[in-house]
């Protein structure tokens, strides 16, 4: 008995006809599949529907009682209807990804309604019937929601996205893990004399990642963590307007991961050339990842900030296993010390540093790389 299963249509490099004809052959198939061999399914994924996914659906409800998992992917013709269906007839589905997938918002509200109580995964692409849904959840819909992803599709939508922090923190207290991705969203504006909501306490994961222009501030990003002591993890690529003052005063102190890296998005804007070493400062005793690619820091501020794991409380190594400085003013010297003192480096990224030797600037992924980086660099003349 399957416990996982995708289901890809064939449909795909198909003319329309043909592709109906043969998602109805498959049909056929699952209908002698599913009640002999998915009785046990936790986890489905649809794969580029685009006729039949009514009638799997149908044939999910009524086969795979312990289905806890849906994932569609380029599908079309999901109805209220048959969400509902589902929602009332897998009683532990609590997990519903519907990224890329043509699904009205009144279906997916009627669903979260049907099952919003037991909801913990949320994954959606952004349009303008995104609102809707991200209402149902400020109404505390989901009240046990602990991840929740909105991603921008292939066609951007150029109408921002606004977030109501404050009522998102009210509406999912227990969400863990937060993604918003590629998005051109706007906090909604907090009125005069209106108390700071009651954050994320349990959020261990803010991804706000971009490759455009975005209206990320350290006010904004205050307002989403100032509750969020056990974040591990934050993905800040893109937010030209994030300075390291404000990220010093978030209250984290077990950060793991940190992701700065600007990729052509701050062209017209002034970066920071001081201030990196707060960043190594507050979290060199538990970083693992960290990326400043892009990043205006001089070469001073830079090495300020590598020499923080040169020590580390009690004398252990420091954690660190992947760093990226594509693009930015690091020295030979810093690169070398941080090398020496990081034991555990397994990647590097040095392609496009300025200041450092030709032949050198380039990633290096394993053990073995990173130390030929390092005896490389100890036995090349300094540039002229």
């Amino acid at each position: 008995l399957w416990h996982t299963v995708t289901l890809s249509s064939p449909l795909a490099g198909r003319p329309a006809k043909g592709g109906v004809k043969a998602e109805k052959k498959l049909l056929a198939s699952l209908e002698w599949l599913m009640p002999n061999r998915f009785s046990q399914l936790q986890r489905l994924t649809l794969i580029h529907w685009k006729s039949q996914v009514h009638p799997v659906l149908k044939l999910v409800g009524e086969s795979c009682p312990r289905l806890t998992f849906l994932k569609l992917s380029g599908c079309h013709g999901v109805t209220a209807d048959a969400l509902v269906m589902l929602a009332k007839a897998c009683c532990q589905l609590h997990s519903l990804d519907l990224q890329h997938s043509m699904v009205e918002s009144t279906a997916v509200v009627s669903f979260l309604e049907e099952a919003g109580s037991r909801m913990r995964k949320l994954w959606l692409t952004y349009s303008s019937q995104t609102t809707a849904i991200l209402g149902a959840l400020l109404g505390s819909c989901c009240p046990q929601l602990q991840v929740l992803e909105v991603s921008s599709g292939i066609n951007r939508n150029s109408i921002p996205l606004q977030l109501p922090v404050e009522a998102l923190q009210k509406g999912c207290p227990q969400l863990q893990v937060l993604r918003l991705l590629n998005l051109m969203w706007l906090p909604k504006p907090l009125g005069r004399g209106v108390a700071p909501g009651p954050g994320f306490p349990s959020l261990e994961e803010l991804c706000l990642a971009s490759s455009a222009c975005n209206f990320v501030s350290n006010e904004v990003l205050g307002r989403l963590l100032h509750g969020s002591p056990n974040l591990r993890l934050l993905d800040l690529r893109g937010c030209a307007r994030i300075t390291p003052a404000g990220l010093q005063d978030l209250p984290c102190r077990e950060l793991e991961q940190l992701h700065l890296g600007l990729y052509g998005t701050s062209d017209r804007l002034t970066l920071a050339k001081e201030g990196s070493p707060l960043l190594t400062q507050k979290w060199c005793h538990t970083l693992r990842e960290l990326d400043l690619s892009g990043q205006g820091f001089s070469e001073k501020d830079l090495e300020q900030a590598l020499a923080a794991f040169l020590s580390t409380p009690g004398g252990s190594h420091p954690a660190l296993c992947s760093l990226n400085l594509r693009g930015t003013r690091v020295t030979p010297s810093t690169v070398s010390s941080v090398i020496s003192s990081c034991p555990g480096l397994l990647y590097l990224n040095l392609e496009s540093c300025r200041c450092l030797p030709r032949g050198l600037k380039r990633a290096y992924r394993g053990l073995e790389e990173v130390q030929w980086c390092l005896e490389q660099l100890l036995t090349s003349p300094l540039p002229s």
